[in-house]
């Protein structure tokens, strides 16, 4: 044991206190100590070496056996029951020799004992030996405490190491079964919770359950309009929404893309519950979403796909909800339906007019057919009205009807609607230059709501009439209000960019699907439609209908508005008169002419010039 005395600058050997009454035995062994660089503290009874052990380093005591008061005997007693002292060496002195006295010594606490008269070799030796084995007792504690300090440092860290492997794991578990956007649960969770479901259906007939399939109406559009962050912020609110709607106990998770699905665990045989949830849903996602300053609609369309024990696999369900999910589009926006057997056969056929659709594009099987649009004030043709027919290598010639639905839906729209332009562009200049066609007469065509709001519609459009060699006055575009109400903004921005080639534009099916009354003042429009359904049962004379009064709205509406009116689908001369006494403008309909193949409409048009 060491210790620097900084006065000094002795470096001591180790504290020594020796408790003895004999003067003269003080002052050999301190003479002697001090020799051998201890540092040495001395007093002459019990009392006194039980004060100075409690308020000095000591690191060994040299203690007489007999002393006058207290003994040493009972001195190393007190100095073992103090936790301060109790773990200091004592070396008993004493010139008794008999083995009781000994032992009693090692009782009570001493570590050794030395007889008088004293040889200061022995002494040496037995004090630098306690010495030595005290400061290895307390190198090893503090080896033994470091080592536990390190243990618990290490345990501590593996711990903190283990959680947060724990923690990892758990995170990619949770990615691995969750949708990063919507933090719903994805199709693999969804999946596993079905199965799961479906055993027990199994092993209990009584266990009904449904499966609603989701997709959101038109979301393309958006996603396409106004970017993927916009979209990825619809589908958050959208998902949101849904949620609200939810019982407990119901699932909902996103399956990818604009697809939900939900599984209700218990359901009646006939899924009341899920019509109802359904129902419950669109209803809420029917108001608009305020996302930013812009607002945005969309909804959904649902298949519902009830238990049954032919169920072998979950994904049998999935498949027979997303056929029925198809059924409900095929019936308007926001709409509903259950699961039909026949529904299977009917969606093989859907993918098989998929996969032939493509090919049609690819071979060039579409044909145009032209209807004239009469001007009701002249009995003139205004122009034709281009609409695509397919020649079906099997099924013969097929109406828009049949299949742009499928091309909507399978993102074929785009190329069909370029494809319509540009045809017609050529017709309409080949007519012009060879067969003397008047440049008054212009060509009108559909654009598709998602083919519109693309980025480059303005370019694409642009590149045909130069391409062609149209000018822009006699091609009129034909677009939805759907259109419109999605993002009135860029909309606004491609009518003026392409007004400046003079093209003229037309809302279709005006007053059929979305309200854009609020818009409509904006918007550099030329003419609105009205739409068949509103011709179809008006009558003359005055008689009050609702479609006769509708019809009158849009036709005064639009000469507010300084704008031209065509009404589509006349079809008898008590039609032509109602809409003559309204001062609508154009009409086309099976009155005048059925859509006709190019060569028949050249022969209507020349027949039209020849007699006017």
């Amino acid at each position: 044991m060491t210790q620097d005395n900084s006065k000094s600058h002795i470096i001591y050997r180790g504290d020594i206190l020796i408790v003895d009454d004999t003067p003269e035995n003080l002052k050999f062994l301190s003479k002697t100590l001090a020799e051998q660089q201890y540092k040495v503290r001395s007093v002459t009874d019990g009392v006194m070496a039980l004060r100075v052990a409690q308020a000095a380093p000591i690191n060994l005591i040299l203690l007489d056996v007999r002393m006058p008061g207290m003994d040493g005997y009972e001195v190393c007693s007190r100095l073992k029951q103090h936790e301060n002292t109790k773990h200091i060496p004592i070396i008993f002195i004493s010139a008794l020799d008999d083995m009781i006295d000994k032992v009693k010594a090692f009782n009570v606490g001493g570590v050794d004992y030395i007889t008088k008269p004293f040889h200061v070799e022995e002494v040496l030796a037995r004090i630098e030996t306690h010495i030595t084995l005290e400061a290895a007792k307390t190198e090893i504690l503090k080896l033994n405490s470091e080592l536990e300090n390190r243990v618990r440092q290490r345990t501590h860290q593996l711990e903190k190491e283990i959680s947060a492997r724990q923690q990892a794991q758990e995170q990619l578990l949770h990615l691995a079964l969750h949708d990063a956007l919507t933090e719903l649960p994805n199709r693999v969770l969804f999946m596993k919770q079905l199965g799961r479901i479906l055993e027990q259906s199994k092993q209990n007939s009584e266990h009904h359950f449904a499966v609603l399939l989701l997709d959101c109406d038109h979301f393309k559009v958006v996603n396409d309009s106004l970017g993927h962050v916009v979209g990825d912020r619809l589908l958050i609110a959208v998902a949101r929404r849904i949620q609200t709607c939810l019982p407990p106990g119901v699932m909902l998770a996103r399956l990818g893309g604009d697809e939900f699905a939900i599984l209700i665990e218990e359901d009646t045989p006939h899924g009341d519950r899920a019509l109802e949830l359904a129902s419950r849903i669109q209803t809420e996602l029917g108001y608009p979403f305020q996302l930013g300053s812009q607002e945005n609609f969309t909804n959904v369309s649902v298949g519902i796909v009830l238990s049954h024990q032919n169920y072998e696999q979950p994904e049998h369900l999935l498949r027979d909800a997303d056929s029925a999910m198809y059924q409900a589009k095929a019936r308007g926006k926001a709409s509903q339906q259950i699961f039909d057997p026949r529904m299977y056969t009917q969606a093989i056929v859907r993918l098989q007019m998929e996969t032939d659709l493509r090919r049609a594009i690819e071979r060039e099987e579409f044909i145009l057919y032209y209807q004239p649009i009469i001007c009701l004030k002249t009995g003139k043709v205004a122009g034709l009205e281009a609409l695509i027919r397919w020649e079906h290598p099997n099924q013969g010639l097929l109406l828009p009807g049949e299949f742009l639905p499928i091309a909507q839906d399978s993102d074929l729209m785009s190329q069909i609607d370029t494809w319509v332009l540009r045809q017609a562009c050529l017709q309409l200049k080949h007519w012009q230059e060879n067969k003397n066609l008047q440049d008054s007469i212009f060509m009108s065509t559909n654009l598709s709501v998602h083919n519109f709001l693309q980025g480059d519609i303005t370019e694409k459009i642009s590149n045909i009439l130069i391409e062609t060699g149209v000018s822009g006055h006699c091609l009129e575009l034909e677009i939805t209000e759907e259109s419109i109400i999605r993002n009135p903004g860029r909309v606004n921005s491609i009518l003026n960019e392409l007004k400046n080639r003079n093209i003229k534009f037309s809302i279709d099916d005006f007053g059929t699907g979305y309200s854009s009354l609020s818009y409509l003042h904006q918007f550099s429009v030329d003419s609105l439609k009205i739409d068949r359904s509103f011709i179809e049962s008006i009558v003359p004379n005055g008689s009050s209908t609702h479609n006769t009064q509708i019809a009158q709205t849009i036709v005064q509406l639009a000469e507010n508005l300084h704008l031209s009116v065509i009404a589509e689908g006349i079809e008898t001369r008590e039609q032509l008169s109602v809409l003559e006494e309204l001062d609508c403008t154009y009409g086309q309909g099976y009155y005048f002419s059925r859509p006709l193949p190019a060569e028949a409409a050249l022969k209507f048009l020349m027949y039209c010039q020849q007699s006017g």
